[in-house]
């Protein structure tokens, strides 16, 4: 018990804006790492050895410093060495994907750019494989008016976007398969989604109501909605507004690449060159 309160007597001594600096690092490597990991293997193979990792440490530096055992000492040394070896064969095939990922990209802006051009060929497979079997579906995807209201009324699931989960989702008589699915950036936010309906003079009385709600979403909002008619398998986008009907791949491939990935390719650029502009004159003044 003595070596305990000595061993935490010793971390109140240290200076704890320093401790909560490194606490910070520490846990942005953690969480990028688990981020990173997410959906593969190694994530709970990453989990179970920082675990182990943190216990072991903990218990022999507790013995280390209570029996002043010399030699334990010497081994942990190795022991952490081990562990560290074991570690790059564990996750041999996530540190080839990591170091690929950073040769493609160049930089962690690209990697976004990246990240969402996956999310629309994920969002188009599903849509696509939707409207082969017509079932019904309305997805929007949220841009820069937020769409947090709407979030509140569904079903919570903030999941990255996969095309297996829309589908299974939209599946007929399913708690979730009615009103609509709301994506924010690469994840779903919700599903069950309550969306304000357009008058039904708007869209066409032969139109149900998917069509109404995408029209009245995208009203209120500059919110892209895509919508797969139930009876035809028609594929439709919402815009501004604006219904557009009997869209095929290559059309929806390029509207959903303008809104999102070259609306975001264009708000860095001019972030970057506001940024840019600041700096001659911030140079100014400190000259």
């Amino acid at each position: 018990m003595d070596a305990i309160f000595e061993y935490f007597s010793r971390l109140a001594s240290y200076n704890p804006l320093i401790v909560l600096i490194e606490l910070f690092l520490i846990g942005l490597v953690v969480y990028w790492t688990v981020n990173f990991l997410e959906g593969t293997r190694g994530e709970r193979l990453f989990r179970g050895i920082l675990i182990l990792l943190l216990v072991v440490s903990m218990a022999i530096k507790l013995v280390i410093s209570t029996f002043d055992f010399a030699r334990l000492q010497y081994l942990y040394s190795f022991f952490l060495l081990l562990v560290m070896i074991i570690a790059v064969a564990a996750f041999q095939p996530e540190l080839r994907r990591m170091l690929i990922r950073i040769g493609q990209t160049g930089s962690f802006g690209s990697s976004v750019q990246q990240q969402l051009s996956k999310t629309v060929e994920e969002i188009i497979s599903a849509v696509k494989a939707l409207s082969d079997k017509k079932t019904g579906a309305i997805i929007v995807l949220e841009r820069k008016v937020a769409l947090g209201e709407f979030v509140e009324t569904g079903v919570k699931i903030d999941a990255k976007v996969k095309a297996a989960l829309l589908m299974t989702i939209f599946y007929p008589n399913t708690a979730l398969h009615d009103l609509a699915v709301i994506i924010h950036g690469d994840r779903i936010a919700a599903a069950r989604v309550q969306l304000p309906l357009a008058e039904s003079g708007s869209v066409g009385g032969s139109l149900g109501s998917r069509h109404r709600a995408a029209v009245g979403i995208t009203t209120g909002s500059d919110a892209v909605a895509i919508v797969v008619s139930e009876e035809t398998g028609t594929i439709s986008i919402s815009e501004n507004g604006q219904l557009d009907r009997y869209i095929n791949e290559e059309v929806l491939r390029k509207r959903l690449t303008s809104a999102i990935i070259d609306e975001n390719s264009l708000l860095d650029k001019l972030r970057r060159e506001a940024e840019h502009k600041k700096l001659p004159d911030a140079a100014n003044r400190e000259i």
